[in-house]
């Protein structure tokens, strides 16, 4: 598949296998994207497979879920802090 339906297909994936909207599908893709996540599967044809769009799908929902739960415990750190003692 060309590199645009493969980031197509890892987006399809995030909706179908993770409930997600289109547009948070396609803003973790973009994001990932601009962080140079995908340089290798356009380079490498070889990368492009559906196998691989579904392991990079669930890579990318890991990796936003570990980053929310990080923010939400810095959130309540924070609070904590804030609370006289």
């Amino acid at each position: 598949m060309t590199y645009e339906q493969f980031l197509d297909e890892v987006a399809t994936l995030l909706t179908e296998l993770y409930d997600l909207s289109d547009e948070a599908a396609i803003k973790l893709v973009v994001d990932a994207q601009a962080a140079d996540f995908f340089t290798d599967h356009d380079d490498n044809e070889e990368m492009r497979t559906a196998e691989r769009a579904k392991l990079d799908a669930h890579t990318l929902y890991r990796a936003n879920q570990n980053r929310n739960e990080t923010q939400r415990k810095q959130q309540q750190r924070r609070v904590q802090a804030k609370k006289p003692r």
